[in-house]
């Protein structure tokens, strides 16, 4: 049973690593590559080498992977660049053997192509991601960079690598607007992630300081059919003690929480805070997690 389930999770782990090379493959091919852009990472540095060599895009992210990987295998988790191992070359396959010959590149607008190529790419790593792996790149050189930077937050790295590339990318296709295009579409890029990884259910969740909490947690219950939640809490000036409320809900309905609170008391403290994404009774289901 043991051996069924690794295999059965390896082959899972393998069907996310294909579908999720085909859309970042198309993104690159179809899209981002033949408008002259370079929206970062590993395929970003691709891309600038093949515009000035016009070597295979796959094979350029493979051979800039080599070095990473195998300092990612000493240095940092074996397991994780194992597995950045595999989907590198499927990327690779996939990209150069499957959709460079056959499928047709978008000539067009540079917006569009800058925005489809960006969704397309976010949401073929988002899914790699999910199977904990990763597509190489900034991603590992990020964190070779903190291992020897300890105080170097993971995200600036990715951040400043991703732009260093970027900013190649006005002396290697000689323009401004490369630069420009390659921030919409790693933006783009951004967003897909996000949205794949956290979900498109995103709530807005409020915290309550007021003497009428309970007539406000009443209202709420009544009138949005929404649960509430309280906390007992300090004041940290009066050291007295209180009750804090809580409730999380929809976005389009906070308006209506917002009305409430100023009904029942103007003079209410209120936290406000978006929440990535709420699971449970009137959001997501627990068969959406499974």
């Amino acid at each position: 049973m043991q051996t069924e389930s690794i295999m059965k999770k390896w082959g899972k782990g393998l069907a996310y690593d294909i579908v999720g090379s085909f859309l970042q493959a198309f993104g690159i091919w179809c899209f981002i590559e033949p408008c002259m852009i370079a929206p970062g990472g590993a395929s970003g540095f691709a891309l600038l080498i093949n515009h000035v060599t016009g070597l295979p895009v796959g094979t350029l992210t493979l051979i800039i992977n080599i070095p990473l990987l195998i300092s990612a295998y000493i240095l940092l988790n074996k397991k994780m660049a194992l597995r950045t191992i595999r989907t590198v070359i499927l990327m690779t396959i996939v990209l150069d053997g499957c959709v460079s010959p056959w499928v047709p590149q978008y000539i067009g607008d540079r917006l569009i192509s800058s925005v489809f190529g960006g969704i397309l790419a976010g949401a073929g790593m988002a899914l790699i991601f999910m199977e904990g792996s990763t597509t190489g790149g900034s991603d590992i050189l990020a964190k070779l960079l903190q291992k020897r930077f300890p105080y170097m937050h993971t995200g600036y790295a990715i951040m400043i690598i991703d732009f260093v590339i970027i900013g190649a990318s006005v002396l290697v296709f000689h323009e401004l607007e490369s630069a420009l295009y390659g921030i919409i579409s790693m933006v783009c890029s951004t967003q897909a992630i996000d949205a794949i990884l956290y979900g498109m259910n995103k709530g807005t969740m409020v915290m309550i300081n007021s003497s009428k909490n309970h007539e406000i947690a009443s209202l709420i219950m009544a009138r949005l059919d929404r649960g509430t939640t309280f906390f007992k809490s300090v004041g940290g000036y009066s050291q007295k003690e209180c009750e804090t409320l809580m409730c999380v809900v929809d976005r389009k309905q906070f308006y209506l929480v917002k009305e409430i609170i100023d009904e029942c008391d103007p003079g209410a403290f209120v936290i406000v805070s978006e929440t990535k994404e709420v699971y449970g009774e009137g959001f997501l289901d627990d068969l959406r997690r499974k």
